[in-house]
């Protein structure tokens, strides 16, 4: 059976170390065309201004994106007070609040009011649809838009730095672990409403994404360089395909049900179903993965495959 292949280009995740100024669209481009893969994604938007973790997926692993988009998030976020924004961040039009400034202590005993499952409403200025539109585009037209609140849940809000070198302008540094769709612009601005004043977000940096760290992210320059002589040069920077499925538990196949999945049969592994779960991941004899999976009545039925039957053109990675 051979094993499967997009021909040109690479199959894995790259953590990038995304700067401050180019889109998530602009990095994604930049790996495209370093990386010689036509399917490349990205697990969650970061804002231009934002820097930090955004994991790009390669070839076959763009078919995994989906299992990471409920991964928890975490960021550090800098929080200017005494001031509204129309976008809730720093790039938006600036209204200073009629309130007084905050203090620290203010701030602090404010956080707790903001941590757990909370109802939020996302920023005027997102991507959010509104009647088959984005809210932006509405927002830029000059329309109203009034936007749903949903429910997000904050896990951790903690300061780790306050600069009241102007009392009117005071700054917060702020830790956030939130869960996926967050808006952290609207979780700055309803700070500052919450302690009678006003706020938006001056920057940010995500920390995580699920599994993916900065401490461990590449930045693009090393990425440029890595890729000087050719996409190969990318593969010490890839992770495997199933970085971060721990939840998922290992089936290990013997070498004819590993051809029957590459067909994409269902198999009732000889060495039975480990505890329950969503998923599995199926692996060869190798330990090499060839594909995830469902249970139902004992049996495996392939999700996603990775592998092609022998004599069979690969398997695309869409």
């Amino acid at each position: 059976m051979a094993r499967s292949s997009l021909g040109p280009g690479l199959d894995g995740i790259l953590v990038v170390a995304k700067p401050a100024g180019p889109t998530s669209h602009d990095v994604v481009a930049l790996v495209r065309r370093l990386a010689a893969t036509k399917r490349v994604g990205h697990g969650g938007t970061l804002d231009p201004f934002a820097s930090g973790v955004l994991p790009v997926f390669l070839g076959h692993a763009t078919r995994v994106v989906e299992y990471h988009l409920g991964d928890r998030k975490a960021y550090r976020a800098t929080v200017c007070f005494g001031a509204s924004s129309s976008t809730d961040d720093l790039e938006g039009e600036l209204t200073p609040s009629d309130g007084p400034a905050p203090t620290h202590e203010a701030i602090e005993a404010a956080l707790p009011g903001l941590t757990g499952t909370i109802s939020q409403r996302p920023p005027a200025y997102s991507a959010v649809k509104v009647g088959g539109r984005r809210a932006y585009a509405l927002a830029r037209a000059g329309e109203t838009v009034e936007l749903a609140m949903r429910e997000v849940t904050i896990h951790a809000l903690d300061i780790v730095a306050w600069d009241g070198a102007d009392p009117d302008r005071p700054i917060a540094v702020i830790d956030v672990a939130c869960s996926a769709g967050t808006y952290i612009r609207a979780l700055a601005r309803d700070l500052g409403e919450l302690v009678g004043s006003a706020a938006y977000l001056g920057a940010l940096t995500r920390s995580a994404s699920g599994p993916f760290t900065l401490d461990v992210a590449t930045s693009l320059d090393e990425i440029r360089a890595a890729a000087a002589d050719g996409p190969d040069g990318l593969l010490p920077f890839l992770r495997p395909l199933d970085t971060g499925l721990d939840a998922f538990p290992v089936v290990t196949l013997a070498a004819d049900e590993v051809a029957a999945v590459a067909r994409g049969q269902f198999v009732r592994p000889a060495a039975g179903l480990p505890a329950p779960a969503d998923h599995y991941r199926l692996r060869d004899p190798d330990g090499t993965l060839v594909a995830i999976a469902t249970a139902s009545a004992g049996r495996l039925a392939p999700d996603k495959v990775f592998v092609a039957p022998a004599g069979r053109p690969a398997v695309p990675a869409g």
